[in-house]
């Protein structure tokens, strides 16, 4: 077997919208209509695979000479919503993230700056012709961030084996309908405001709202622990519980209560410092 079919790739997260149908216009409707009554479906793992054997040519492709015409499709109340992998798109956006997170030496020896700088071209001429584009994914790498767990409460957590149908082994995902998830963000802010005026988690936070408000309300918004799922213990996913350790810390900071709060926050620091510790162990 090759990349595409048997490697399990551990590292990432995602945070999803899935639109209804008829969100989206013709023809596009059409083809995730169509789209959706096919018998087999590629996965999270699929899709992740796929980005990563563009990587491995000499030089590397950074980013899809195709868009994608994949899609994780979802039923919300009997309702066909679609999830674009828009991974062109994506795979700009991670490059310009990549740029201002690498060390230059290290960046130019992954990817050359020729190979970045037509990168870049394409990426603008596109922008002239999509300048409303936003993606449907947002990826995070050896780790969920924390202000992604505001958007969803405790009793939304789905685990275990078998709770997705296209899935093999342990699942753990939230669910949530876009009207909560927007609801818990703008209460989220209010009270960080409220509490610590500003920081990064403030501004974080403003930032996946923004990106919420881009979307059609009847939405579907996932968090999936995604490839994680495969490198922390099983135990300590049984014991994951971190949106309701952010809700609970939310609503000790309302409460006035500090040391709730404090300790709240402790069991989330601490249990995703572990997570993202093991991306440098052996």
């Amino acid at each position: 077997m090759g990349l595409a079919s048997s490697v399990t790739v551990p590292y990432a997260a995602y945070l999803r919208v899935y639109e209804p149908l008829g969100a989206f216009p013709e023809p596009e409707r059409g083809h995730w209509a169509r789209y959706a009554r096919r018998d087999a479906l590629p996965g999270v793992q699929d899709e992740l695979r796929r980005s990563l054997a563009d990587l491995l040519p000499t030089p590397p492709v950074p980013v899809p000479v195709h868009e994608s015409g994949d899609a994780f499709v979802a039923f919300q109340d009997g309702v066909l919503c679609v999830c674009p992998w828009r991974t062109r798109l994506r795979g700009w956006l991670a490059l310009e993230e990549l740029a201002e997170s690498l060390p230059a030496p290290v960046l130019d020896a992954a990817l050359p700056p020729v190979v970045r700088r037509q990168a870049e071209a394409d990426y603008e001429r596109w922008l002239e012709r999509n300048p409303d584009a936003r993606p449907w994914i947002r990826t995070a790498t050896w780790q969920v961030p924390l202000r992604w767990f505001v958007l969803f409460a405790d009793e939304e957590r789905e685990y275990g084996k078998g709770c997705d149908p296209g899935r093999d082994g342990l699942v753990l995902r939230y669910r949530t309908p876009m009207v909560e998830a927007r609801r818990r963000v703008a209460r989220g802010l209010r009270t960080l405001k409220d509490a610590i005026d500003e920081g990064p988690l403030i501004d974080g936070l403003v930032d996946v709202g923004r990106w919420l408000e881009e979307f059609h309300p009847r939405s579907l918004v996932e968090l999936d622990y995604g490839g994680l799922v495969h490198m922390v213990p099983e135990a300590d996913l049984a014991e994951d519980h971190s949106a309701g350790d952010t809700a609970e810390g939310l609503a000790a900071l309302r409460e006035g209560d500090g040391a709730r709060a404090g300790e709240a926050y402790e069991r989330l620091t601490e249990r995703w410092s572990a997570v993202r510790n093991r991306q440098y162990a052996n």
